[in-house]
């Protein structure tokens, strides 16, 4: 199979920890110039907002020179320029660094804060934080974690060696331990294997769970339980979208705090904090791909609900 050549790398630096976006043109496209096709490509930019980039030579191409408004389309090009970053509210907690060396850092996130730039969650991400506040460019996430989850996130510092690190969690080499706090339930059988069928439609905020052979498989283990409230260990052996969330919602205990499961809410104001999803990445263990030490992590946060369930419910 014949290998894709690699893009050239980025003319632009990155702002505020954010990369240009890159946009190949489509080999089969039939537009006069550049200009057109990304003017049909961007259509959720503001009326003649290509076109302003365009005149103030924000368009570059890979030499880093400003393609000309003029300039004809050739399929297969590069082009690079910088979004318009989004009005974000600031998540105002930390992102703590749990380990640094010269081939990755582990972080531990907090609540409400996106791994990675996506949609309106851009320059307030874990990945673009800790880009400026390590002064580490080429930072790489090697997996995510939901923006409504806290816990251990793997970067990778170098971009040569993310897919080795990308290839423990494919082929399941990774140790991943969660927690989560919800409804205690007294006639559910615990400790016990779930498998199921997970899909997560694009546009769709919810995954569901459907017939089929299972893509998703978790270990549901009780730690302890007081007060109508259970802390559960949560051991997944898959990694599908909201697994977790879907899982113990289908065994009729969801996650406090779940804004989706078992139902769909209205969304969260921005710059509402309070009462985070209870659900936490505890422990990250994993043979390293590069070194070979041994590596386990494990958080420094806890659970609100179950050291505070006052506070938790308060918003406190």
């Amino acid at each position: 199979m014949r290998r894709r050549t690699p893009p050239p790398p980025a003319p632009l630096p990155q702002r505020h920890g954010v990369d240009p976006v890159r946009v190949r043109l489509p080999v089969d496209g039939t537009w006069a110039t550049v200009r057109e096709h990304l003017v049909e490509r961007l259509t959720g930019a503001a009326p003649g907002a290509v076109a302003s980039m365009f005149d103030a030579g924000l368009v570059v191409g890979a030499d880093g020179r400003p393609v000309p408004p003029e300039a004809p389309y050739r399929p297969g090009m590069f082009v690079w320029f910088h979004r318009e970053l989004p009005a974000e509210v600031p998540v105002p907690f930390p992102v703590e660094v749990v380990h640094r060396d010269e081939h990755i850092v582990v972080a531990d996130k907090p609540h409400f804060l996106a791994t990675t730039p996506r949609g309106s969650h851009v320059a307030e991400t874990a990945l673009a934080r800790l880009r400026r506040e390590l002064d580490l460019p080429e930072l790489t996430a090697a997996h995510r974690l939901d923006r409504l989850t806290a816990g251990l996130v793997l970067f990778t510092v170098r971009p040569a060696e993310r897919g080795a690190y990308q290839t423990l969690f494919r082929d399941r080499l990774v140790r991943k331990e969660y927690e989560a706090v919800a409804r205690y339930d007294p006639a559910l059988v615990l400790p016990r294997t779930v498998r199921s069928r997970i899909v997560k439609e694009r546009g769709v905020p919810a995954a569901r769970e459907v017939a089929g052979e299972p893509n998703a498989e978790t270990r549901v283990e009780l730690v302890g339980h007081r007060g109508g409230l259970a802390r559960y260990r949560l051991l997944p052996a898959t990694g599908q979208t909201h697994q977790l969330r879907v899982h113990l919602s289908a065994l009729g205990v969801p996650v406090l705090g779940d804004p989706l499961y078992p139902e769909v809410t209205g969304p969260v104001p921005a710059g509402d904090f309070r009462r985070p999803l209870q659900l936490l990445a505890r422990r990250l263990e994993f043979t390293d791909p590069v070194t070979g030490t041994e590596h386990t992590f494990v958080t420094g946060r806890a659970l609100r609900a179950w050291t505070s369930y006052d506070a938790w419910t308060a918003g406190d």
